[in-house]
């Protein structure tokens, strides 16, 4: 049963935050409602789940924080609305990762959906890169993922020289590998696992020709009835299981997985491929239902991210934020160095629960921000092609 519809009356505001588990947890539950004063529900759903919901029950959200990939679904089916710049105030402060899709100059956009490609709400109302005073979705959190594998069994790789996607299909695993189940980012991981091992080449990878799409989902399914993946995982909370009992030793993961992991006492590596990474970039979008009271408190709840506290956390599971320079203001020193500036550990560090996640000495994988962000293979998209796609990718998982 979904939640009731938001309170209008007067009262505490009730806000309904659709998202899943990469940035709705309970730290940050607790906090929002104790600073805000607000009822603030959060419905945790896999990737897919929550744009489904988004889109086909449009009056069960007031906030959806997911990925700008998924916007222009969003967008197109009317389930939300552009976000007044001038009512965030920090809006200014904003990073040119999400403005520009880089963090430097020196750097190329990476093929596929970078935010800036669909940050801004077009005059003619459609979403595209030239700047306006109305956005299609907040940009929030943000990383580059890549695949983990277990150094009880993988020896260690070198980061951007040895390491590759191409490992995944390698037969040397078969049978103890896991891929993400989403059309939108698990045939990211298999394309770029795919070129990597020189079965085949894309012109765009993040946007395929339906020539491409059966090509690369022939291959899956050829690599499937050999019993090459054990498992397409929903959550990663079902990843870090598979992991855990050691059913895989190599699959594609995301950071709170592996800091998690290591808390647990599983050795795992977070590859750097020399390919580059699967970047994503996370936010909020409002709904287009919302109004009055509840707009106001949507504002501020988004307000409210922005500040700094919440980056913060975001960092402590391995993610990045929109401004750094307030998520620094709420970290320590030795945080700071570690999570941003790639640099070894100068303590013991804690995960968002107080569990030690980073012992000293330790060094991230794949060093600082500005190092990983430089080194991007693909960003999560959804292609043109997609109704094709999700139903190839169903067939796959299907079969």
């Amino acid at each position: 049963m979904l939640p009731s519809p938001s309170v209008h009356t007067q009262g505490k505001v009730t806000l309904r935050v659709l998202g899943t588990g990469v940035t709705l947890v309970d730290a940050i539950h607790e906090r929002a409602c104790a600073d805000l004063g607000l009822n603030i529900e959060f419905q945790v759903l896999d990737g897919v789940g929550a744009q489904q919901q988004a889109v086909m029950r449009q009056d069960s959200f007031d906030i959806y924080d997911q990925w700008f990939h998924s916007v222009e679904l969003l967008w197109l089916a009317g389930a939300i609305q552009g976000i007044d710049t001038s009512r965030i105030s920090e809006w200014g402060q904003v990073n040119a990762l999400s403005k520009e899709g880089r963090l430097t100059s020196d750097v190329q956009v990476a093929p596929g959906e970078a935010p800036i490609k669909r940050l801004y709400v077009q005059r003619d109302g459609s979403l595209g890169p030239r700047a306006c005073d109305r956005i299609s979705m907040l940009p929030g959190a943000h990383n580059v993922d890549s695949f983990g594998y277990n150094l009880e069994q993988i020896p260690n790789g070198v980061p951007y020289e040895t390491e590759s996607w191409g490992w995944l299909l390698d037969d040397k695993w078969r049978g103890r590998v896991a891929l993400v189940n989403d059309p939108a980012i698990g045939v990211m991981d298999a394309a770029l696992a795919v070129q990597a091992a020189g079965l085949m080449s894309f012109e765009n990878i993040g946007n395929m020709t339906l020539d491409e799409i059966d090509g690369l989902v022939a291959i899956l399914l050829q690599k499937k009835s050999a019993g090459h993946f054990k498992k397409f995982w929903n959550s990663f909370a079902e990843a870090d299981e598979l992991m855990a009992r050691r059913d895989v030793v190599m699959e594609s993961m995301w950071s709170p997985s592996v800091t998690g992991l290591r808390v647990r006492g599983v050795p795992v590596r977070y590859s750097s491929p020399k390919e580059g990474y699967r970047a994503w970039h996370g936010g909020m979008c409002i709904s287009s239902r919302s109004t009055g009271r509840v707009l106001d408190a949507t504002y501020e709840y988004l307000n409210w991210w922005m500040a700094g506290w919440p980056g913060a956390v975001m960092a402590r599971q391995g993610y990045y934020f929109s401004i750094p320079d307030l998520v620094r203001e709420h970290l320590s020193e030795a945080e700071w160095n570690f999570w941003y500036r790639g640099e070894a550990a100068a303590e013991d560090l804690l995960d968002p629960n107080g569990k030690i996640a980073v012992h000293i000495g330790e060094i991230r994988d794949g060093g600082s921000y500005w190092k990983r962000f430089a080194n991007i293979g693909v960003w999560n998209s959804i292609m043109d092609e997609h109704n094709y796609l999700v139903r190839r990718w169903d067939e796959l998982i299907n079969s």
